[in-house]
């Protein structure tokens, strides 16, 4: 995590709406330092600014018929970096979607809906807490 304690989070959505709608969302309701991208290839042009988390979407061929889809983004992003959290984002509310995303190794997967965002920062503030209490636990360990 970063020092200011603003967490650093890549939103990653070839719909420019729901993108805008998921930023504005971040920004009014908890402390967040976002970027945004309407594919993942400009997601991991961007890796070196270090996110904590990434949001990415399923299909990303809305803007480039040509784009990488999410999978592929997914796997090249923890091939770069394996301790991104990262988490899919889609419409597909089919359960086979949801395991192969989890098979890719996403931390979750949210379905696209009017509560998306609230299950989104639930995600990423149960797995913030657990990184700080997994932090905690690492200190008093090196210290028996």
């Amino acid at each position: 995590m970063k020092n200011d304690n603003k967490i650093k989070l890549f939103l990653v959505d070839d719909d420019t709406l729901f993108l805008k709608l998921l930023e504005i969302e971040f920004l009014e309701n908890a402390d967040f330092d976002i970027e945004t991208y309407v594919t993942g290839e400009h997601c991991l042009a961007n890796l070196s600014n270090n996110p904590d988390f990434i949001i990415l979407d399923y299909f990303l061929d809305g803007v480039d018929k040509n784009a990488m889809n999410g999978i592929d983004i997914l796997d090249k992003i923890l091939a770069i970096n394996p301790n991104i959290p990262v988490i899919m984002l889609s419409c597909q509310d089919k359960i086979e979607v949801a395991i192969n995303c989890m098979h890719h190794k996403a931390v979750d997967y949210v379905v696209k809906s009017e509560t998306s965002f609230l299950r989104l920062k639930k995600i990423i503030t149960d797995l913030t807490a657990h990184r700080k209490l997994e932090k905690t636990l690492n200190w008093y360990m090196d210290r028996i």
